[in-house]
């Protein structure tokens, strides 16, 4: 009675679409945040934000829950539906169209708020380095930079609004000087000078970073199937505990599917092995 059961269909468990399978792309597309996503010439890009987008309001719910298990001491059933934080997230574009009748669309690596802005090849192709002017402060760095006394002394381009209205004439000629230098020679020279840059950086090729590393963020367990791991750590720490808290590895697949079914819900070996015959739990995809 106590048990709190959670679950996060793409578009809920009722109603005309409660058997429509559904993921992290499919909702933004369904949502709108697609829409807004990509470049102008080319198709939608989606990303697969509504995945922690919907975890991050799930997480809000369980507290909820449990909250409410604490007053009643009865659990509950909690539903959240992807589809629905991802609308919640997407209303910047009907407040936008209501408000000014602005239809937001596709701007690439252009955001209102910064100019110039974007992604820009370096020397080497492989190597990318993001680059962001969202004040005076900072385009007065910039122009230090690329020491440029035609971008300092333009009047048009001392405010944002000027700056913004050059947006594509300033991002071809930042593109061209930074493609003549590193990676490591643009961010080093844009930081020095107080402007925002840095490497974008395939995920994997994260290891090594000396600032993770001296913040202890990775942490090595033993995983049934690869050996020792090497993890990302909790992204949180505690003056009150050790920096590493995981206690193991994620879980393979029903891993633990007798320790919660059978010693925290009573379920008896008859009825377990009615589920495992019958493909409602198991420790392999259906599709393996």
């Amino acid at each position: 009675p106590r048990a709190i059961f959670v679950r996060m269909p793409a578009f809920g468990l009722d109603g005309p679409w409660r058997d429509r399978a559904g993921f992290a792309m499919t909702v933004e597309q369904v949502s709108g945040l697609a829409w807004v996503t990509g470049y102008e010439d080319m198709p939608l890009v989606v990303r697969g934000a509504c995945d922690p987008i919907g975890s991050v309001h799930t997480i809000f719910a369980i507290g909820l829950a449990l909250e409410e298990r604490e007053r009643t001491g009865r659990g509950q059933v909690v539903e959240v539906a992807l589809v629905e934080p991802a609308l919640a997230v997407a209303a910047e574009q009907v407040i936008e169209y209501s408000a000014y009748g602005v239809l937001l669309g596709r701007s690439g690596n252009k955001m209102p708020h910064a100019a110039p802005q974007g992604v820009f090849e370096t020397r080497s192709e492989s190597e990318r380095v993001a680059v962001s002017v969202s004040n005076d402060e900072q385009w007065r760095g910039l122009c230090r930079v690329l020491e440029s006394d035609a971008w300092r002394l333009s009047e048009d381009l001392a405010t944002h609004k000027g700056r913004l209205a050059a947006h594509d004439e300033l991002v071809a000629e930042l593109a061209a000087w930074i493609r003549t230098r590193s990676r490591e020679e643009v961010v080093r020279e844009m930081l020095a000078k107080g402007v925002p840059a840095s490497a974008s950086i395939n995920n994997h090729a994260l290891m090594p970073n000396p600032q993770l590393e001296a913040r202890g963020f990775f942490q090595t367990m033993n995983h049934p199937v690869t050996g020792p791991t090497r993890y990302p750590a909790f992204p949180a720490i505690f003056s009150a505990f050790e920096r590493d808290l995981h206690r193991a590895p994620p879980p393979t697949l029903g891993q633990h599917n007798r320790e919660v079914l059978q010693s925290e819900l009573g379920v008896d070996d008859r009825e377990f092995e009615r589920l495992e015959a019958e493909g409602i739990i198991g420790s392999r995809p259906s599709f393996m």
